[in-house]
């Protein structure tokens, strides 16, 4: 069971002239502002398909040429697709890698790897060499035994067995979030060569949520740029919107070390494959009217002149011919017969998008408005991947709809225990000992037995050990009852607060699971449960951590499968960001205001959240702020945003897009 969630929430419409141009003349337009050659798929499922078929055609030159074909394999999760996709082409007898020699472009820690622990070697055996003929004996790895004395000797022989096999043919490996190659870092410069490394706080934040570990290793031994640039071919992948920033400097950007990966514009045999949510940033995509005649779609209008309007430090009415003329959008003006037109239609639409009603505004003409008028009230169904999500992204909102009289409901798809650190388990047993002595009498021994394993099996964990079951219940239930306590604080009533426990998040360690039917009938039976008017779901897709997106994958596939139910064709589907991304303002359908005093509110309600407030373990990668201080920000930088537009000024926003599920005839 799946779905690509990308090609069911499309915010982005972009046609496909702008990346998959008909001819050579086209793209060398569209691409005149990118440094290195890029292939742009729709999904990260095509877009892997691809690099696989270009690494299978690689290694059958090779072998035809020379007899073998020398590839230096990355570990990161995104060329983990590829290599999924190499398996496939091997089982249907398009590839072989029995004269392929691989060697391992990153490994972690000096003296200190297993096949037990943290292996880049591991990961790519489990999901390639293992699969495949790989030779055993064509593996090549770092001396895992190598200590920080004899490292730089033992790189430098790793270096020379590349050499001796007459270097790497191939590189396959991705472009690191920040902006990095294999373990080279932002600061490692293009002469870089073999050598330890000590790993960023971001990077090992990076590593722990993929190899599943509370404590990354502190160091990795890496080929370095210059290794890299000495191969024949080097293939880069990157998938979704979090590494959109990285491409736009990698592929558009100068030669920097803050950007390792913008070295790759020195070699001269390069292809870059990625996704339309990683290439969001380019020129050609984000931008297309720089760089070719448009084909002006609403939204597409809507970017062009926000973009204008930030450009000059206009408001959208003052904008004028002139600034349309020096700025490549004479076209608009052109299409729509002057600026005026153009200016007051944007002006327009984004005016319609915000209301202080969302849950529609009865008895009142709903024409240009986002939501409708009728049925009111309305049963309202917002559902929340975590207890803290609704009401760090949408807490406003969801105060408004209690206020203006609907039926509210929150369902928490999971408990987020493994978001609740240790020192908050301690804290709540030690209350409840303390309580015991006071009010319990009977069975106080055996609580106290109870208490003191507990206690014992806290203060005796080892980084990496997993917590027992009543550990994670325990903690879930600390965050099941700060969203509760959040949730009241906003007006929803404390029975219609429902708690789904999610098997794929429960039945695992790490709440890593996949999507099941079980997980599916859960999602739908609370749907037909209230059978509501209005349902809200989180589409933070670039959720690190991958937990909103499992969420939002069960969501949409059980809205698919009710949608010819007589009370879906009455239903409107929102989705929100907050927790870990935002809309851009070209995609925004809806938008609720707040005043200082209702965003201090929200504020409030955010703070009921205890555990997730100062020490929750999980951070924004690129600055370590924590998500909920991050969304409010974001709430803020909205509501600037529309001001600084022309149109009217609130103190935060909260915008929400909708999803359009397509019912049968």
């Amino acid at each position: 069971m799946g779905t690509e969630l990308n090609s069911l929430i499309k915010l982005d419409q972009v046609s496909k002239h702008y990346y998959m141009p008909e001819s050579e003349v086209e793209l060398a337009s569209l691409t005149r502002y990118e440094k290195v050659y890029t292939k742009i798929l729709e999904t990260a499922e095509e877009g892997a398909i691809e690099a696989a078929r270009d690494v299978a055609d690689q290694i059958q030159r090779n072998v035809a040429e020379k007899g073998r074909c020398v590839i230096g394999f990355g570990a990161g999760r995104d060329a983990l697709r590829v290599y999924d996709e190499l398996v496939k082409l091997y089982f249907a007898d398009k590839v072989s890698f029995t004269n392929v020699v691989g060697f391992n472009l990153g490994e972690f820690g000096t003296g200190a790897v297993s096949d037990n622990e943290q292996s880049t070697l591991q990961r790519i055996k489990e999901r390639l060499f293992n699969k495949v003929d790989m030779i055993p004996e064509n593996i090549h790895t770092f001396d895992t035994q190598a200590t920080k004395e004899n490292v730089h000797r033992l790189c430098k022989l790793y270096e020379t067995e590349i050499d001796e096999y007459g270097g790497l043919d191939l590189v396959i490996c991705q472009l690191t979030k920040n902006g990095g190659i294999v373990f080279n870092e932002p600061g490692s410069s293009s002469s870089s060569s073999c050598r330890l490394v000590l790993l960023s706080n971001e990077t090992r934040t990076r590593v722990a949520e993929s190899y599943q570990c509370e404590v990354a290793p502190a160091t990795a031994v890496t080929l370095g740029i210059s290794d890299i640039l000495s191969a024949h071919k080097v293939i880069a992948v990157a998938w979704g919107e979090l590494s959109a920033s990285a491409l736009y400097h990698t592929i558009e950007g100068n030669l920097s070390d803050t950007t390792p990966a913008s070295f790759l514009q020195l070699h001269h045999n390069v292809k870059l494959v990625v996704d339309l949510e990683a290439a969001h940033k380019l020129t050609r995509i984000n931008f297309p009217w720089k760089v070719a005649s448009c084909e002006w779609t609403d939204q597409l209008v809507r970017r062009a002149i926000v973009w204008l309007s930030r450009q000059t430090g206009k408001p959208i009415l003052k904008l004028t011919n002139k600034d349309y003329n020096d700025n490549g959008l004479s076209e608009l003006v052109t299409v729509f017969g002057s600026a005026y037109d153009v200016n007051i239609k944007i002006f327009n639409d984004l005016q319609h998008t915000i209301t202080g009603w969302p849950g529609g505004k009865p008895n009142a003409d709903d024409t240009h408005r986002p939501e409708r008028a009728t049925p009111y009230p309305k049963r309202v169904l917002a559902f929340s991947p975590h207890p803290d999500d609704v009401v760090v992204s949408m807490g406003g909102t969801l105060r408004r709809l209690v206020q203006q009289g609907h039926d509210v409901h929150v369902a928490f798809q999971t408990s987020g225990d493994l978001t609740v650190i240790d020192e908050n388990l301690e804290r709540m047993i030690m209350l409840n000992q303390r309580v015991a002595k006071r009010l319990i009498s009977e069975n106080l021994n055996n609580y106290q037995k109870q208490a003191d394993k507990l206690f014992h099996d806290i203060q005796n964990k080892k980084p990496g050990d997993l917590d027992s079951p009543i550990m994670r219940y325990m903690k879930g239930m600390i965050f099941a009852c700060e969203g509760i306590m959040s949730c009241t604080f906003m007006g929803v009533k404390q029975e219609n607060i429902h708690e789904l426990n999610m098997p794929f998040y429960e039945a695992t360690p790490f709440g890593d699971g996949k999507i099941m039917p079980a997980d599916v009938e859960l999602v739908k039976k609370q749907i037909l449960a209230i059978q509501p008017h209005q349902i809200f779901f989180a589409d933070d897709l670039s959720d690190p951590f991958g937990t909103h997106a499992k969420v939002a994958e069960a969501i949409i596939i059980a809205l698919n499968e009710l949608k010819n139910e007589p009370f879906m064709r009455d239903c409107r589907v929102w989705m929100y960001r907050g927790q870990w991304g935002a809309f851009s303002i070209d995609d925004i359908e809806m938008t609720v205001p707040m005043s200082p005093e209702e965003f201090r509110i929200k504020r409030d309600a955010i703070l009921k959240h205890q555990s997730q407030i100062h020490d929750a373990p999980f951070r924004d990668p690129e600055d370590g702020m924590l998500s909920w201080q991050r969304s409010i920000d974001r709430n803020k930088e909205i509501a600037d945003l529309y001001s600084a537009l022309g149109l009217a000024s609130y103190e935060a926003m909260e915008t929400f897009v909708q999803y359009h599920l397509k019912q049968d005839d």
